[in-house]
């Protein structure tokens, strides 16, 4: 199994892997190229997006700057915008679906390390340094028609059901069912939404 496939699959992964690394750089400098892009040239935006992204539907608009990891697997549904300075850390699929409303400085993580310093870096080498840290993953899933308010922060493994709005400032640690109004720290479902 290669290092990307164990990244997918939520296996204790190497960081380090060329593949890996290859997909990083290759992603920086398209988003880079996309941050620095003038805001009117639509043609070459979206010249960059088809190059970066994992896959989407009609009528993206992405505001400058955006972050990502690998790029490749962020996956959007139709009518989606994400507001300026998101970082999407995607080292599993985050999928969005259509109709969303990202909000500025939303920040969108899949990774998570070992809480063992032993698990994340492994043994001293002899000069005192160490490998790559040891990763772990989990995807996060969007619903349609989902509204994340600015600041929010998706922790990895979270489903955000269908319809859903999500208050400025939360951190979302668990999954938050369709219909449903949720904030707070840790975010928690305050009302229905209808």
């Amino acid at each position: 199994m290669t290092e990307r496939e164990k990244m997918l699959a939520g296996e204790l992964y190497d960081c380090g892997d060329s593949e890996l690394l290859n997909q990083w750089h290759k992603a920086k400098n398209l988003m880079r190229d996309y941050n620095l892009t003038d805001t009117r040239d639509a043609e070459e935006k979206d010249r960059i997006l088809s190059e970066l992204l994992g896959g989407r539907g009609k009528n993206l608009w992405i505001t400058a700057p955006f972050y990502v990891d690998y790029g490749n697997n962020i996956y959007f549904g139709n009518n989606c915008e994400v507001n300026l300075n998101c970082t999407f850390l995607d080292s599993n699929k985050i999928i969005v679906g259509d109709n969303a409303l990202i909000a500025p400085n939303v920040q969108i993580y899949t990774a998570f390390h070992p809480t063992s310093a032993r698990e994340r870096f492994g043994e001293q080498k002899a000069d005192g340094s160490f490998e790559f840290c040891k990763t772990r993953t989990a995807p996060v899933i969007i619903g349609n028609n989902v509204w994340i308010g600015g600041g929010a922060i998706i922790l990895p493994g979270v489903t955000i059901g269908d319809n859903v709005v999500i208050g400025a400032g939360s951190v979302v640690t668990k999954d938050i069912p369709s219909n449903t109004i949720a904030y707070g720290s840790p975010c928690q479902v305050i009302r229905d939404n209808e």
